[in-house]
Order: structure tokens, then sequence, then C-alpha cells
């Protein structure tokens, strides 16, 4: 003979409860009839087979459910605000109950409390008060569940981003990061808590800047005027991930490129290096702005800005003068840029070849190395350089003939002369380069 339900209530057989009901429903009301059972395993077994059934267990067993949010037991406390929340949004009924227990002394009992309101995601003038008062709990896990609860309620709670603005500022970092993140959930859906987030960007804490501004970038076009007006904040934090914000919003108008141009500018070194970065994100519109910027830059600078103009590709033809003009600049890692980054965008282009070409015969090893490679990138009309490859396969520096090497081989010119003078470098003293010739003749022999 089968045992009771009372009988596997009592002994916790929850598997066993639970495919009973699956085989006949009607089992719900006796489960929720024994609530209201004497014995205390009878009725927490009750509770936590409604909450595992979730919505399935309908709105009486809510009702009897929130009968015992006060029980004696504080274990049944626990278990109804645990259930509640399992059961979902059905349970919107109990949350002015449930936000009362959000005073209890055990800290088990509070945190059920908050997660569950932030389950069950109904929005009230009581659960926005409890969820914003558990943002000060003396338990961090507890603060950082009502921080979760308050973004799964979304941009109705608008009303608390000023309360998670100072949990921001909380000594834990997850409390901060949460606190970040639930902006970012109320915040994509409604422009109202735009000025807090900006004001949030010069939080110490990254993650939590990572989340406001990914925030941010969420929210969109709104955010723009605000974003810029930040540029010029004291704290270069602030200028830093206002900039990284722009650039990740995609969002091309003069003045957002004017803006960024500006902070090329800026008085520090990341925030500088961040706008670059972000004007290669919007692509070929800033690029007529980058070439202005590199005229009036430190070398440092021009460096990071001509990689900014390569990172966009062969969108950023119009650079190109610009670059052949700085393989001549005084300071070889500027040559070494422009030489690497001529390679990215000018494909195709003549006098991007000419003015390579020539600079195989620069002073510095590392610019000429740079030289040879980019020649390997510029398509069809590298052929014509072949000869002068040719002549930096006898280059005295290793890295020089290597690169040469690669570069024949990318342009898989099949002719003896190419074959010979790869040849002879089979034997180099250095292996790498020894290695590189041998795959560029494979290269080009096996293309034939």
């Amino acid at each position: 003979m089968s045992a009771s339900l009372e009988q596997l209530l009592r002994d916790a057989r929850i598997d066993l409860v639970l495919a009973r009901i699956e085989k006949d429903s009607t089992v719900i009301e006796e489960v929720i009839r024994n609530v209201e059972n004497d014995i205390r395993s009878i009725r927490f077994n009750s509770i936590f087979v409604l909450g595992e059934l979730g919505e399935k267990s309908g709105e009486r067993a809510v009702h009897k459910i929130t009968e015992y949010i006060e029980d004696d037991d504080w274990s049944i406390r626990r278990e109804v605000a645990r259930s509640l929340g399992k059961i979902g949004k059905m349970a919107s009924s109990s949350t002015n109950e449930l936000s009362k227990c959000c005073s209890d002394d055990e800290d088990s009992i509070r945190l059920a409390v908050v997660t569950s309101l932030g389950k069950i995601g109904f929005v009230s003038e009581e659960v926005l008060e409890t969820l914003k008062n558990a943002l000060k709990d003396k338990n961090e896990q507890v603060r950082i569940e009502a921080a979760n609860a308050l973004g799964l309620l979304g941009s109705e709670a608008y009303e608390v981003i000023p309360d998670l603005m100072r949990s921001v500022s909380d000594p834990s970092w997850a409390v901060r990061t949460s606190s970040a993140r639930a902006m970012s959930g109320i915040g994509k859906g409604t422009i109202k808590a735009i000025p807090t987030l900006v004001n949030a960007l010069d939080d110490k804490d990254w993650r939590v800047r990572y989340h406001i501004v990914n925030t941010l970038r969420e929210i969109g076009e709104e955010s723009i005027s605000h974003l810029i007006n930040a540029l010029d904040h004291k704290n270069f934090v602030v200028r830093k991930e206002a900039v990284d914000a722009l650039g990740e919003l995609g969002i091309i108008t003069p003045k957002v490129i004017k803006k960024l141009a500006l902070m090329l500018k800026d008085s520090n070194e990341n925030v500088r290096g961040k706008a670059a970065s972000s004007l290669r994100n919007l692509g070929k519109e800033t690029v007529s702005a980058l070439i202005g910027a590199i005229k009036i830059a430190s070398t440092k600078m021009k460096v990071v800005i001509i990689s900014a103009i390569g990172g966009i590709g062969e969108e950023a033809k119009e650079a190109i003068p610009e670059l052949i003009h700085l393989l001549n600049d005084n300071k070889a890692t500027v040559r070494v840029e422009a030489a690497r980054n001529l390679g990215l965008i000018g494909v195709d282009s003549e006098e991007a070849r000419i003015a390579l070409e020539k600079s195989l015969q620069d002073s510095k090893t590392i610019v000429r190395r740079e030289v040879a490679l980019s020649l390997g990138k510029i398509g069809s009309i590298a052929k014509k350089a072949v000869p002068s490859l040719l002549m930096a396969l006898e280059d005295k520096q290793p890295d020089v003939r290597w690169r040469a090497s690669e570069a024949l081989g990318k342009i898989n010119v099949n002719t003896p002369e190419v074959i010979s003078a790869l040849k002879n470098l089979i034997h180099d003293k250095c292996d790498y380069v020894c290695e590189s010739a041998d795959f560029a003749i494979d290269n080009i022999t096996e293309n034939i």
C-alpha cells in the first residue's frame, strides 16, 4: 500500500509528492490544506512543494502560504519567503506582507525576502521602500540581492536610481557591481536615469564603470548630450569613460567627432588614448579629424593616432598622403607606425607603394622591417616592388630579410630570380629567416 501524502510530506519525499501531482493536479489542493498541519515538517515541506510548483500552485496557494509569513518558526518564515519568490508574478498580492519581513532579525530571511521581491517583479511603493532600505542592510549579501532585485524591476523603479547611486559607493565591490548592474537594468528603460549614470562614471571600481557605460550605450542617442558634457569633468576617469561610451554608442555626428578630436589633446594620457580608440570605432567619418590632430600631436600621440587610422582600414585612404609624409618624421617610432599602417590603408595605392619602397633605405632596422612587411599587404600593386624586396633580402639585419621574404611569399611572383634569391636564404644563419624563405617558396610554387 502506498504511503499517504501526509506521510510523504513528513518524510520530505518531495520527489514522490511532485510525481503524484504530475499524475493528478488535484493533489495540489491536498498539499495546500497541509500547510495548516500542526506537524512542523509537514507544514514546512508543503510550503516547499508549492514553491517548487511555481505558478502551477495557483493563487489559493499564494494566499495560504502568505498566512504563515509571520510564523513563530524562523525556518517556516524563510521558506514562505523563498516559495513566494519561486511562484513569481502570481505572488504579487503577497508583496506587502512579504516586505514587512525585511525587518526580521534573521539574515537568511531578509535575504530570501529581497530575492523573492525581485523574482515576483511587482513594483509598488512598499516594495521599493523595502528594497531601498535593504541596500543599507548590515549583511553584505542582503545588500547585493536588494540591488539585484531592483535591477529586475526594470524602468518602473527609476526613482531608486539615487539610492543605487549611493550604493555604488558601498565598501563592498560586489555590492557596487550589483548596484551598477541594477542601474543598467533600470536605466536602459528610461532616460530619467542618464544624469545619475553619468555622475557615477568616476567610481573607483572598473566593474561599476563598465556596467554604467554599457547602460548608457543601451539607452542610445539620448545619452549623447550628457556624455559630451561629461567630457569637461574635472575627474579624468569620468572623461575617459565618457569618451569610451561615445565610441561604443557608434552614433556619428559632427559634434561628437569634434569633441572627441579635442580630447586627443586632453591633459591625461589615458583619455587621449581612449579618444583615439573611440574615433577609430566611429570609422571613416573621423579620418579628417585624426589627420588634423596628428599635425599638433606629441610623438607618443602621433603613434596612437596613426594606429587609430590604420584600425579604420582601407576606408581611411584619405590619410595616405599624411602617413607618407610621416615616413620622413625625425622620430623612428613615428616612421615605424606610419609604415605599419600604410600596409593597412594603402591597398592598391601607387603612391603608398612608391613611398614604402623608398623607406626600405631607412637608417633604422625596425623601420625597414615594417616597410617590407607592409609591402606584402598592399595588394597586386606590390608586384612593382619585387626588385626592391629582392635587394632587401641582402639586408645586413635578419629581421629585414625575414619580413622581405615573407612579403615576397604574399606577393606571389614566380620568377627564377625570386625563387633563386629565396633559395639563397634557406641556409641563412638565422633560423627564422630560413623558415620564412622556405614558406615563401612553398607559397609561390604551390600557386602556379
